[in-house]
């Protein structure tokens, strides 16, 4: 049986992928981010998200696979996706199919806010 953790922009499976399936599995997990592409991202910024979900996974090392435990890894990756959005360091993908800004309302700058949202 697969496991799985669901968050807006983090999806954990209990599974690997084979020939575009996903086959259970009780020692590996696959990681999808941001699977509705709604955000604009630099390899740094996925780079960023892939060692904290290495550094994650590892402080688990030895205990169940649980549901709980991956909510846990998904909420705290959920958590990196949002500071890295507040940082400036990724953004929304204003082209995506649906904008729904489930992160806050885009900060543009402007003249009248010019320095403010850094």
């Amino acid at each position: 049986m697969i496991l799985k953790s669901t968050t807006r922009h983090i999806r954990l499976y209990t599974a690997e992928v084979k020939d575009n399936e996903f086959i259970p599995s009780d020692k590996m997990l696959t990681l999808d981010v941001d699977p509705d592409n709604e955000f604009n991202w630099s390899v740094e910024a996925l780079q960023q998200i892939y060692r904290k979900f290495d550094e994650l996974v590892e402080s688990y090392d030895g205990e169940d696979l649980s549901e709980y435990n991956l909510r846990r890894i998904g909420s705290d990756l959920e958590y990196l996706v949002r500071s890295l959005l507040q940082k400036g360091q990724i953004s929304y993908n204003l082209g995506a199919r649906v904008l729904n800004y489930s992160m806050g309302l885009p900060k543009i700058e402007s003249l009248e806010t010019e320095g403010k949202y850094k």
